[in-house]
Parts: structure tokens; sequence; C-alpha cells
């Protein structure tokens, strides 16, 4: 007995000296400015994207001369790795992120997903590589939705994740253009430059001003706490998919419209630039054009069709919209006929946030993080497996770039009958995705179901972050590869 109350008494002083240890280590290491916010945020993903919207043009020149012969194909699996390989890391670093605190990975996956830039110039095998490789760490989106839902109430969070993507939206709005003008008039070098620049200043950003919003009651005792396979499973989320007929019609829905989504953000800009003939600089307009109809299509438009027509309408015109997107791009010809197109995929951006509310409506308060997961697994299943797949069609349909296209040139000059051959697949696939929403039911019965879920998922919460009752852990979301 004399030595289990030894052994009790040892244990709660290294539980205490821990806990002392961290609060004295929390109150040397420097805080940042002012108390967490979601400015602090916003500022890191403007600075990141912006950076990366910079080098839209000259990573577009920069591919067709490393990959002459299969240039669609290698740009296809080089976003597909990189997409794989987030989907798989994700659930660990958001894992390790509830253990640590958030500002350590902000750093961490800002430093990673910028280090490709410099290796522009220096060397384009290399930056290619990088690409793929920092798929490990590309998930920037992930922390900073978790540091935002640390800082945020329930009712806000929906807000503030409309702020971090608009932000997100407003950086691709000017940079492709500014990148676009500098390589023109003073050479692609000062493009990498500036970029590079910039990504060091997100980092010293991260370093000096973003403070840590993870509460200290939320971390563990120990820095060294285990951390379980369940929580870093990227594949945890999607065997519980199946374990309801509302949320698998939904998952199927995401998973079939967003496929040929992620496949068309891997390689439509290239197919701008060297299939229909754009300059580099009509590229970048084309970007901002979306990017700001994108905006109000996502705040004005959506909220207007949620209150007038219904969730599950306001999906289904989305779905539409980008069936009629897809296959304009698919079988356009004309330069003007990517610009109509582009309006209609602006449109057509309001599916996924009208799905979002879905699932939050259809999921208890307390498995909302559960059936997000679903949702997100799928998405960063998509990142991966869209972009291989469109270089793959590209590739059997021949289209292929054999030169750099001159202004002169005639748009849609390929080799290919159909000018966009995966454009035309996605409108199908997204077809049989309006097919299956349409049996998803616009009200469920939520007290009937939630006894499943709990069921289901009760015993996979997080075993070291406790969570208030009635409030749902959100989850950590995807980056996609604009």
């Amino acid at each position: 007995m004399r030595v289990y109350f030894a052994l009790h008494r040892a244990l709660s002083l290294q539980h205490i000296c821990s806990k002392r240890l961290r609060r004295e280590l929390h109150l040397v290491a420097p805080q940042g400015i002012g108390s967490p916010s979601v400015y602090h945020a916003v500022i890191v993903i403007f600075l990141e994207f912006f950076a990366w919207g910079l080098l839209t043009a000259p990573t577009l020149v920069v591919l067709h001369e490393t990959f002459p012969k299969h240039t669609f194909l290698m740009n296809g699996l080089i976003q597909g790795v990189k997409g794989l390989l987030s989907f798989l890391s994700a659930p660990l670093i958001g894992a390790l992120s509830d253990v640590w605190g958030r500002k350590s990975f902000l750093l961490l996956t800002v430093f990673f997903t910028c280090a490709p830039i410099p290796l522009m110039k220096i060397s384009p095998w290399w930056y290619f590589a990088v690409i793929s490789v920092s798929g490990v760490f590309a998930v920037t989106f992930s922390v900073v939705f978790a540091y935002v839902a640390d800082i945020t109430q329930e009712h806000e969070r929906s807000m503030a994740y409309g702020l971090v993507s608009a932000t997100f939206a407003a950086s691709l709005v000017t940079s492709p253009a500014i990148g676009a003008y500098l390589g023109r008039v003073y050479g692609d070098s000062l493009v990498v430059v500036l970029a590079t620049a910039i990504a060091l200043l997100d980092i010293c950003f991260i370093l000096v001003a973003v403070p840590e919003s993870l509460p200290e009651k939320m971390r563990p005792a120990s820095w060294g706490a285990p951390i379980s396979w369940e929580q870093a499973d990227p594949f945890a989320s999607l065997k519980k998919v199946g374990q309801d007929s509302v949320v698998l019609l939904i998952c199927i829905t995401v998973f079939l419209s967003y496929l040929p989504e992620a496949g068309q953000y891997s390689s439509f800009f290239l197919y701008l630039r060297q299939i229909m003939g754009f300059s580099s600089e009509s590229v970048a307009a084309f970007i901002a054009v979306l990017g700001i109809l994108s905006i109000i299509a996502q705040t004005i438009v959506l909220s207007l069709l949620m209150r007038s027509i219904g969730n599950k309408n306001t999906i289904l015109l989305g779905l539409g919209f980008q069936i009629l997107q897809l296959a304009w791009y698919g079988f356009g010809s004309e330069s003007w006929m990517m610009w109509a197109a582009g309006a209609v995929a602006a449109m057509s951006s309001i599916t996924f946030p009208a799905v979002s509310a879905l699932v939050s409506r259809t999921a208890d308060a307390d498995q909302q993080g559960v059936v997000q997961g679903m949702i997100t697994g799928i998405r960063g299943l998509c990142n991966g497996l869209g972009p291989a797949l469109y270089g793959f069609i590209f590739y059997i349909f021949h289209v292929e770039l054999n030169e750099l296209p001159m202004p002169e040139s005639p748009p849609g000059s390929s080799n290919s009958i159909i000018p966009g051959p995966p454009f035309l697949f996605g409108a199908c696939s997204v077809l049989l995705a309006l097919l299956v929403a349409l049996f998803i039911p616009e009200h469920t019965n939520l007290s009937v179901r939630s006894s499943n879920w709990k069921k289901h998922c009760g015993s996979h919460s997080h075993p070291h972050s406790p969570q208030a009752p009635g409030e749902a852990k959100e989850p950590l979301l995807q980056d996609t590869n604009v």
C-alpha cells in the first residue's frame, strides 16, 4: 500500500511539474501581437496564396519547358502526388496541432508549402519534385480553420470561415495579373524573388505577430502525450460513410462533383494558355474576374438562394451550373466561350458551401466534426485523384503541346477533335452527382438518427482535448489546388 501511495504521489508531482514547466515556457515564449483573432489567420492565408499567385504565369512556362512532351500528364501527376500526400498527412498534422498548438504548425506548413518557390529559377526539376513532396505539409487551410475554431463561438464560425475563404479568393484576384505584368516588363526572375520575399514575410509574421490560439486547458498535461492511430488515420472518416444513408448520399455527391473540380483546378489555366491561346495577361485577367464573381456568388447570391429556394435546391442548382460550365469548357473552341463558361463556373461555386450547410443540419450537434470529417476526407482524396485523372485523359486523347503557341495561332488548335475531353468527362461525373443529390431528403429527423451516430462514432472523440457539451469539434479542411 505504501508503494502504491508513493507511486501515486510521484505521478501527481510529475503532472504538476509538467504543467508548471509548460506555463513558464508559455510566458517566456513570444506571444505575438494582441490576442488571437480571425485577422491573424486571414493575413497568413493572404500572404501565402498571394506569393503563389504571382507565379501563375511563370509556372505555366516553366512547366512546358521542363516537360515538353507530356505536359498535361506530368502536371496531373505532380499535382496528384501532392494532393494524395496532403490527404494522408492532414489528420496527423491536425492531431499533433491539438497537442502542441496551432502556431508551430502554421509555421511548419507555410514554410514547407512555400519552400519550392526559390527553386523555380535554380532548378526546375527540383522545383516540381519539391512541389510534389511538399504535399505532406500543404495543409495550411487545415491549421487555419482549426485556429479560427479555437477563437470563435459556434454561431460565428460560418462567417469567420467565409472571411478566410473570401481572403483566399481575393489573394488570387490581383496576384496573377501583377506577376504577369512584372514578368513581361522585368522578367520572371524578379517575380520569383518577389514571391520568395512575400513568403518570408509570411513566415516572419507567424513568428512575431501570430499568438497561440489553442487554450492551455485544451492541451494535454505533457508534450509527449500519445497520438492514437485512429486520430492519424486518413481513412478513418471514410470508413464511417456507409453508417448513415443520408450522409452516404451526400458523400457520393461530393465525390462525383469535386473529382472533376480538383482536376480542373490543376490544369485549366495551363489549358487556357497553351491550347486556347490565352496570353499571360489574359489568364491573369480571367483569374481575377472569376475570383470576383465567385466572391459575389458565395456571399450575396448564396444567401439569397438559401432563403428563397432552400438548401437542397441550391445544391441542385449549383450542380446544374457546374455541368453547363464543364460542357462549355469541353466543347468551347473560342476565347469568348471560355469567358462565358467562367461566369457560369463562378455560379457553380455555391455548391460546396450549400453542401456544408446541409451537412451541419443533417448531423447532431455533437457529431458535426465526424460528419464534416468524412466530407473533408473525400475532398482530400479527390485532390489527389482528380489532377492525375485529368492529366491521363489529356494524354489518352493526345492533347499534347509540341511548342508554345504564338499569339497569332488560332485557339483550340490541338490534335483532338474535342478541345477539352477531360471537361466532358467531368460534366458526366457531375451529372451523376446531380442524380444522386435528387435522393437527398430536404429535412431529416435528427432525433431518430442521433442514437445511431453516437453508437457508431462516440468512441472516436479526441482523448486529449476536452470538449464542452453541445459544442461541435470543427473539422480540419484540406487545401485546394487552385
